[in-house]
């Protein structure tokens, strides 16, 4: 049995972890009911233990999906490439519930450090046990530590100390676009943001006024409402990031139709989006069915070319909203090549996510019109499973 004292010495007061075996601003008093060097595993304990990539972890009282598992994947070769391209590897895992991203960065990415927060104080023990399967320090540093706090005040900590990550990971609930400037902030330069909405109804067109008041936009009902919620994700982190000075770029868009869940890596960097290029308006036509893009100065002046009027009375527009390109084609190359070398994808394998890759690299050509692959024959939805962006139909 794990006994955490609440005293500590790091910064935050909330931390909890393991007793490294140097000293270092992540420690505190950490007591073991054996002379074992790792915590063993409570075998009274009613919580189950999972397996995921060959990795066992235990859940305890925290939500978790295995369908979410594809995510994770994703999020993992992402910060395996970065950190063979800059050869360090520091992780924010901000809203960590049981600690199956973090175990799994650590592992599998080979991270140099990650700091898993949750703001549950409830999940303390199931999370620094499942940690607890890797070293808490390596030489002087440490390799992970536990907070337990609002994701918020955690990254804007990170940012008044200058403790800045390589890659933020924000797992949220809903359409809570709050974190987006406080992971930012807490982003070095040419860093990674894995961000997340679970809003299928403000996707659909359903809750014009939560896009608006979440992401900057007022999103109408159109058939391809999977794409618009990435686009959505996107655009309110263009508008975020240009507020603070920076731009991002989207590396690879997800969507999965449990929850449903809209995933989204982008790269952050200095400098503002030129003349809002990739940050406009999309329309939809419910006469023909086409859909167009419109910049901020053709504002006033939108019709469809089925009608003769000016105004067109079934055109619907959705926006300001992300227009460009939804994934990176190199980079998802890069990443297929990775899976493929880790045996997850390639040589005829068929795996999920092999087919996911793939459709990804089809999906980046930026000639695609909106919502394309999104209605198969007859107008009737697609069934494919294997969606990234438009595959799987969402009626709004």
């Amino acid at each position: 049995m794990i006994t955490l004292t609440p005293k500590t010495l790091s910064p935050f007061s909330f931390l909890c972890n393991p007793i490294p075996k140097h000293h270092s601003k992540y420690t505190i008093v950490t007591q073991y009911s054996d002379s074992s060097s790792k915590p063993t595993f409570n075998s009274n304990c009613e919580s189950e233990f999972q397996t995921e990539r060959g990795l066992k972890f235990d859940i305890g009282e925290t939500f978790f999906r295995h369908e979410s598992a594809t995510g994770r994947d994703l999020g993992v070769l992402a910060a395996a490439l970065y950190k063979r391209s800059k050869g360090k590897l520091r992780v924010l895992d901000a809203l960590c519930g049981c600690g199956i991203r973090s175990l799994r960065y650590l592992i599998e990415a080979e991270a140099d450090f990650v700091l898993a927060n949750d703001a549950n104080d409830d999940n303390r023990k199931v999370i620094t046990e499942n940690l607890s399967q890797v070293e808490s320090s390596s030489g002087d540093d440490p390799r992970w530590a536990v907070t337990l706090s609002d994701a918020n005040r955690i990254m804007t900590e990170c940012y008044l100390k200058r403790d800045f990550f390589d890659l933020i990971d924000i797992d949220s609930f809903g359409s809570d676009s709050s974190f987006l400037r406080s992971a930012i902030n807490a982003l070095k330069l040419d860093g990674l943001l894995y961000v997340t909405s679970t809003d299928g109804f403000s996707s659909g067109g359903r809750r014009p006024q939560q896009t608006l008041a979440a992401y900057g936009a007022y999103v109408r009902p159109m058939p391809y409402s999977n794409e618009l919620g990435l686009r959505m994700l996107i655009g309110g982190a263009v508008r975020v990031a240009s507020v603070l000075g920076y731009r991002v770029t989207p590396l690879f868009s997800y969507y999965s139709y449990h929850g449903p869940i809209f995933r989204v890596m982008l790269r952050v960097n200095r400098g503002k989006l030129p003349d809002n290029r990739n940050y406009g308006f999309i329309s939809y036509c419910h006469n023909c069915g086409s859909s167009q893009e419109y910049s901020w100065a053709e504002l006033g002046r939108m019709s469809c070319p089925c009608s003769d009027s000016k105004v067109s009375k079934s055109l619907v527009v959705s926006g300001p909203l992300w227009t460009g390109p939804l994934h990176d084609t190199i980079y998802i190359t890069e990443m297929l090549n990775l899976a493929g070398e880790w045996g997850w994808a390639g040589s005829g394998s068929g795996t999920d996510l092999d087919k996911l890759l793939n459709q990804m690299v089809a999906e980046s050509d930026p000639r695609l019109p909106f919502g394309v692959h999104q209605v198969g024959r007859g107008g009737q939805p697609c069934e494919s499973k294997f969606s990234t962006t438009q595959s799987r139909y969402v009626h709004p």
